[in-house]
C-alpha cells in the first residue's frame, strides 16, 4: 500500500529522493573526490561529523561566499536561507568584520588580557539588551555552561530545568528528553554520557506552567534555562502568557531564569527579550553574535552580580571550573564591537524582517494552493515550513511533525536548485544582503519541490 506522509505519496518521496540523489552526485563531482581524498584522516570525510547531517551522498565543499551567496568547489552558486545555521546571520564577510580582521591580523590575535574595546562593548552590550553587567565567552554553549554553574552557585541548588525539545549547544545538562509515558530520559544518540543527566536536570513540556509549577514546587531548581521560542526542532512558538508565567513561577520559587536567545536574535535588534519586555536574570548569545568570528556573550542582572561575589567569597580561590584561553580574545572582542555598532543596525533587521516576511507570505501560498496539510512559522528574519496541519504547543508534538525522507527529498530538491535552508529542518534565515529574488527564487523552488512530490514526476 502507498502510504501518505503529510499528505504526499511515500513512493513518490522514494522516487524524487532517488533523481535527486543521481542529480547531486553528477553535479558535485569535485565534492566528492574532496570527501573521498578527506577519509584519510577525517571520519566520514569531514573535520566535524555534524558536516554530514545535510542528507546528500558526500558532504559538500565549498569555495567562497559573500553576503547572501555561497559558492562550492564545483562552482555550484546557491542562494543562502541557512547562513551557517545562524552564524553568519547578518551575512556572510559584513565589510567591518572584513576591516577588523585585515586590522587586527598585524596587532595580534589572542592576549589573554583586555583590550581598549572591553568598555566600549559592556555599554553596547547594556544599552542593547538592558542588562548592566556580562562575559564573553567563545560559544553560546561555553557562555550557557559558565551561567548555569554561576547559578548553582549562587542557589546552592543542585539542578537545572529545560523544557522537552530544548537545544543549547552541547551543556551535558540539557540532553534531556521526555519519553512516551512522561519520564525523563537522555536525548536518543548521545555519546558518551557517563551520569544520569536526570539526577542533575529536570524536564517538563513547553508551554506547559502546571508542570513547571510542579517541578519547581521542591525548590532545588537552580535555574531554568529556556529559548523564547524553541527551534531546534522544528519551531515552537510560546502560547500567550507563557513566558511571564515563568518569570512569575521562577520569581516565587527563588530560579533563576536564563533565556538563551542565540537563535532568536532574529526578533530584532535586541532578541526576543527586548522586543517582549522578558526581564532574565541571566541572557545568553552566540554564533552571530560578533559577525561569524567565534564569539557569545552573557548577561546579568545586578542582583546576580551581587550574589556571585559573595558565592565566590564563600568558595575562596582556586579554579572557577569556567573560562578557556581563546574566550574574549583581541579578534572577538574588536569584531564584537563592530558588529554590535555597524552590522546589527535597525536598518540591517527592517531589510531582513521585510524579507522573510515574502518568504513566509510565499510558504503560506503554496500550501494553500495544493491543499497540502502543512504549515508555516516565523521568529523575526527566521520562518519555516513544517510538514504537518497544527503548529505545534511542544517538543512532543514538533517532533510528530519531522518526516525525515521527506524532507531529505525537499532539501536535495532545493540544493540541487540552487537554494539552501537549514539542514536540519526546513527553517530559512535571511540576512542583510538578502534579496527579492532570492526570495522569489527560494519560493518557486519549493513550490517545484511540492509539485514533483505530489505528481511523482520531474518538476
Amino acid at each position: 500500500m502507498d502510504a501518505l506522509v503529510a499528505g504526499i505519496k511515500s513512493s513518490h518521496i522514494d522516487s524524487v529522493l532517488a533523481r535527486e540523489t543521481e542529480r547531486f552526485v553528477a553535479t558535485h563531482p569535485r565534492s566528492a573526490a574532496l570527501g573521498q581524498k578527506s577519509r584519510a584522516h577525517f571520519p566520514d570525510g569531514v573535520p566535524l561529523h555534524w558536516m554530514t547531517d545535510w542528507g546528500t551522498p558526500f558532504p559538500l565543499f565549498v569555495a567562497k561566499a559573500q553576503g547572501a551567496s555561497l559558492t562550492d568547489v564545483d562552482g555550484n552558486r546557491y542562494r543562502d536561507f541557512c547562513l551557517g545555521d545562524t552564524g553568519s546571520m547578518f551575512g556572510h564577510s559584513p565589510e567591518p568584520i572584513l576591516r577588523v580582521l585585515a586590522e587586527q591580523g598585524g596587532h595580534g590575535l589572542t592576549y589573554m588580557l583586555p583590550t581598549e574595546d572591553t568598555p566600549a562593548v559592556g555599554e553596547l552590550l547594556a544599552m542593547r539588551f538592558g542588562l548592566p553587567f556580562w562575559q564573553v565567552a567563545s560559544t553560546a554553549t561555553d557562555a550557557n555552561r559558565f551561567a548555569l554553574r554561576w547559578a548553582r552557585a549562587i542557589t546552592g541548588r543542585p539542578r537545572i530545568l529545560v523544557f522537552n525539545g530544548c537545544y543549547h549547544g552541547t551543556v551535558d545538562e540539557t540532553f534531556l528528553r521526555l519519553d512516551a509515558d512522561g519520564g525523563a530520559i537522555h536525548r536518543p544518540g548521545l555519546l558518551g554520557q557517563v551520569t544520569d543527566i536526570a539526577t542533575v536536570a529536570k524536564v517538563v513540556e513547553f508551554n506547559d506552567l502546571e508542570a513547571l509549577e510542579a517541578a519547581l514546587a521542591d525548590r532545588d531548581v537552580a535555574c531554568v534555562i529556556t529559548e523564547p521560542a524553541l527551534t531546534n526542532i522544528g519551531m515552537v512558538l510560546p502560547e500567550a502568557g507563557f513566558l511571564d508565567g515563568v518569570r512569575r513561577l521562577t520569581r516565587a520559587t527563588g530560579t533563576l531564569l536564563l533565556i538563551d536567545e542565540t537563535h532568536t536574535i532574529s526578533t530584532g535588534p535586541g532578541g526576543w527579550t527586548r522586543a517582549h519586555g522578558l526581564e532574565p536574570d541571566f541572557f545568553v548569545v552566540g554564533k552571530a553574535i560578533a559577525g561569524g568570528v567565534p564569539c557569545a556573550v552573557w548577561g546579568f542582572t545586578a542582583a546576580v552580580a551581587q550574589a556571585m561575589k559573595a558565592a565566590r567569597a564563600r568558595t575562596g580561590p582556586g579554579h572557577s571550573g569556567m573560562g578557556t584561553t581563546l574566550s574574549a580574545n583581541a579578534l572577538a572582542m574588536r569584531a564584537l564591537r563592530a558588529n554590535l555598532e555597524q552590522v546589527m543596525t535597525p536598518a540591517a533587521y527592517a531589510q531582513m524582517l521585510a524579507m522573510s516576511e515574502g518568504v513566509e507570505r510565499g510558504l503560506r501560498r503554496i500550501i494553500e494552493v495544493r491543499s497540502l496539510p502543512w504549515h508555516v512559522s516565523a521568529v523575526g528574519a527566521r520562518a519555516e515550513f513544517v510538514c504537518g496541519p497544527t503548529p505545534p504547543r511542544n517538543g512532543t508534538q514538533a517532533a510528530k511533525a519531522m518526516h525525515g525522507p521527506l524532507e531529505a527529498a525537499i532539501h536535495l530538491y532545493l540544493m540541487n536548485r540552487g537554494v539552501l535552508i537549514a539542514p536540519f529542518h526546513n527553517m530559512t534565515l535571511t540576512c542583510p544582503a538578502t534579496t527579492i529574488a532570492d526570495v522569489d527564487h527560494l519560493v518557486a523552488t519549493v513550490a517545484g519541490a511540492c509539485d514533483a512530490l505530489i505528481s511523482g514526476v520531474e518538476s
